[in-house]
């Protein structure tokens, strides 16, 4: 099995505890954060797991994957529950009371552009939100991981060059 993806796997399997810790509201904006913080994780471990000689490119390009792997995971997680809070949770209901209760001049600009405010408080829009975010948060796992994969990369081939000529000068 590939380094990239073992640790994409592993990745993935966190992306979803987080995505399933994050529908508690005070621990969301913890996991977002720890997300964040997990897909160089990813990178750096996918960057650990390649077999050597260890370059940057190597170690970027496994952690770009092992990252897209757990962003996949992890975004298609809160597509299902997002999907399943409108149709069986009732939030329909509970977004369209919510809007209501939003001042008038926040409401207006909506209706000025033609756009029906209610079509926010519908499955389709939740899905398809949740699905765009999805997709950008693959573009910035795959950034992130290919980050820590390079950085992991470059100073293990550094460490292993300065033990090298450490030796050699001996």
């Amino acid at each position: 099995m590939s380094s990239s993806l073992k640790a994409g796997l592993v990745g993935a399997a966190v992306a979803v505890v987080f995505s399933l810790l994050s529908l508690v509201p005070c621990l969301g904006c913890v996991t977002a954060v720890l997300g964040l913080v997990l897909y160089v994780g990813v990178g750096v471990l996918a960057a650990y797991w390649t077999k050597p000689p260890r370059d940057v490119g190597r170690g970027a390009g496994a952690g770009a994957v092992a990252g897209l792997i757990t962003a996949f995971a992890g975004g298609l997680t809160t597509v299902v529950v997002n999907t399943l809070r409108f149709t069986v949770g009732g939030a329909e209901a509970t977004l369209r009371r919510q809007f209501r209760q939003l001042p008038p001049g926040m409401r207006e600009p909506w209706r000025d552009w033609g756009i029906d405010p209610r079509v926010l408080a519908t499955p389709v829009f939740a899905v398809g939100s949740s699905a765009v975010c999805c997709g950008l948060g693959m573009l910035v796992a795959a950034a992130l991981g290919a980050a820590g994969g390079a950085i992991f990369a470059s100073m293990r081939r550094e460490g292993a060059d300065s033990i090298t000529a450490l030796e050699q000068s001996e």
